[in-house]
């Protein structure tokens, strides 16, 4: 199935209002929040209904809006089709497995964990209880001044480069 850009966006843009609608109506579970028809579009986009769940849920307290998950949305699509050909992982991250939430690399506290939650997010080996854009995520991005989907492609760019990663960022923030 191929989309176009500005076709791909509004469809996911309509579907991801009418969830935050269903949402805001009591329909609090990622089940069920999309009929077949959204489901089969966000499969084809690489996207999972639990995280398409996990932004429509966010976003009912402000963060992260439409135009964030959309933006983060392209990258993952442009990934899964370029990267992947269509074909979806088979894998998932282990939670346990991911570096503390205190961690640091170079005095940036958050990259050791982000890195592969955004490595993850790109190969769509996301588990259901975890997301990328979380609050710890945001607050990360906050403080470094990133936006979350340029740090996907900075990710997906040097392969998750470690060094290259913290120069980056550090060239970001400035003085």
């Amino acid at each position: 199935m191929s989309h176009t850009s500005s076709d791909w966006e509004h469809q996911f843009s309509t579907l991801f209002k009418q969830a935050v609608e269903k949402y805001r109506k009591g329909h609090q579970k990622a089940h069920g929040l999309v009929d077949v028809q959204g489901l089969n579009f966000l499969k084809s986009i690489g996207h999972t209904e639990q995280e398409f769940f996990d932004f429509v849920e966010d976003s009912s307290g402000g963060k992260p809006t439409l135009e964030t998950v959309l933006k983060i949305a392209s990258v993952r699509r442009d990934y899964f089709l370029q990267e992947q050909k269509g074909k979806p992982s088979t894998h998932q991250i282990s939670v346990a497995k991911l570096p503390a939430k205190d961690a640091e690399i170079d005095g940036i506290v958050w990259l050791p964990r982000i890195i592969p939650k955004a490595e993850a997010k790109l190969r769509g080996e996301m588990p259901p209880e975890l997301m990328y854009g979380c609050g710890g995520d945001r607050h990360f991005f906050h403080t470094n001044h990133i936006d979350p989907a340029e740090f996907l492609k900075k990710v997906w760019k040097t392969k998750g480069n470690q060094s290259e990663i913290v120069a980056w960022i550090k060239a970001n923030k400035g003085p």
